[in-house]
């Protein structure tokens, strides 16, 4: 797995961990005994979703648990000039005369739908350290790539509100 994280996403998993083990279970523990308490459990729907979501935030504790236990730790800082974690980078596609910006995260943080890219997919590969003004190629396979311009490196705040990715 060694999945390359920063301590930022480690504490967050560990805070995760500590409310799913204080909050949630506490939450699952209860409604598995009120559903028990309703009787025949054979046909008791109550009780077979309250066990599912129990044992859903097991299997999601163990996850993260081994998420950390396996995390390659990164650093987060780069220079200011150069695309690094946690920066909004603007690429121009000439082929389509179009701009895209999008922030470079780690892959637990990584959801094309809110504009982060992961430093392991082919585009934060492409841009990670490169400065503005270099054309760099994205190799999406052994037989298809293609070059974009970095137009602008924005130093950005990493302030949390973003969460990590639920698998």
């Amino acid at each position: 797995m060694h999945d390359r994280m920063t301590k930022k996403d480690i504490e967050r998993m560990e805070q995760e961990i500590e409310y799913r083990r204080l909050v949630v279970r506490k939450q699952a523990l209860e409604a598995v005994k009120e559903a028990r308490a309703q009787g025949d459990l054979s046909e008791n729907f109550e009780y077979h979703a309250a066990k599912k979501d129990k044992n859903q935030n097991e299997s999601r504790i163990r996850y993260l648990e081994r998420m950390i236990k396996t995390a390659q730790i990164i650093d987060s800082d780069s220079n200011a000039d150069e695309a690094g974690l946690d920066n909004t980078i603007t690429v121009y596609f000439e082929d389509d005369d179009e701009t895209e910006t999008f922030k470079l995260v780690t892959t637990v943080r990584g959801n094309s739908r809110k504009g982060m890219i992961s430093i392991d997919s082919p585009m934060g590969k492409a841009v990670l350290g490169h400065k503005v003004g270099e054309r760099v190629t994205v190799k999406v396979n052994d037989s298809y790539s293609y070059e974009v311009e970095i137009r602008a490196i924005e130093n950005t705040v990493d302030d949390g509100t973003d969460s990590l990715r639920k698998f």
